[in-house]
């Protein structure tokens, strides 16, 4: 795997985002916080993170913004937009757009989803299908062709606390994790070649912090080359009954 440096956090400014600007910089990388306001990215980031505006809702502002990064980290959400519509525009179209940025680059990818994205019938996923859209967005990531790592935590802030990690696979488990937790470990997963092409769900409980990431990525099973969803995942949401702009968007990625 390329050396990476310059590493695009979408979402930087979130509750999770800012952990994750905050241990890219722990380990010697250069976070790029993309921002729509960079102003408030200034008052929430650490003094000298290197900021670049653009908006997930508008295509040509991301072009700018990726270019000269070596990865991205996926951190984004629309939780604070309460339009039915947002998961389609922001928590799918953001990476939508950011992917179509890159042209033909293919960069280290990590993109943090959810837990529950396959279960369809939660009430999560009613309203604007937001585990739904969760869901689309992993798939785009495997169709783009970068190398990539899909982490789905658990709820965020909650649970027992701590910092003992466990991963699972399956979409099967629930539980809880903290951002701080978190954070490092969308980073580590960004740096070890051990968690190259995988998807899990990961929680995090009482006991001691995780040192052998390695070890920890190697506990899950990578997805099958060319498959759009993870390993061990439910097959309900068939691509044939897709919209079509979502199968015209995942062929595009494809042909690139």
């Amino acid at each position: 795997m390329s050396a990476i440096d310059r590493v695009l956090v979408v979402g930087a400014t979130g509750r999770t985002g800012r952990h994750v600007v905050e241990a890219a910089a722990a380990r010697g990388l250069t976070p790029v916080a993309l921002a729509r306001d960079e102003a408030r990215a200034r008052r929430l980031l650490p003094p000298g993170t290197e900021i670049v505006t653009g908006d997930l809702t508008d295509p040509d502002t991301l072009i700018g913004a990726v270019r000269d990064v070596d990865a991205v980290v996926f951190v984004h959400g629309s939780d604070d937009d309460s339009r039915p519509e947002s998961f389609e525009r922001v928590d799918y179209g953001g990476v939508a757009g950011v992917l179509g940025a890159l042209g033909g680059r293919r960069p280290r990818i990590v993109l943090m989803t959810t837990i529950f994205v396959t279960r369809r019938d939660h009430y999560f996923n009613d309203g604007g299908h937001a585990l739904d859209w969760k869901r689309r967005s992993e798939r785009l990531v495997r169709a783009f062709g970068a190398p990539y790592t899909i982490v789905r935590p658990g709820w965020l802030d909650a649970g027992e606390g701590g910092a003992r990690l466990r991963i699972e696979q399956g979409d099967t488990g629930e539980g809880g994790i903290g951002r701080d937790v978190l954070g490092v470990l969308l980073v580590e997963a960004l740096l070890d070649g051990t968690a190259l092409g995988k998807t899990f769900e990961v929680f995090s409980g009482p006991g001691p912090a995780a040192t052998d990431f390695t070890g920890l990525f190697a506990e899950a099973e990578p997805d099958a080359p060319g498959v759009l969803d993870a390993v061990k995942d439910t097959d309900n949401l068939p691509l044939d009954a897709e919209p079509a702009d979502v199968r015209d968007g995942l062929a595009h990625l494809r042909i690139r």
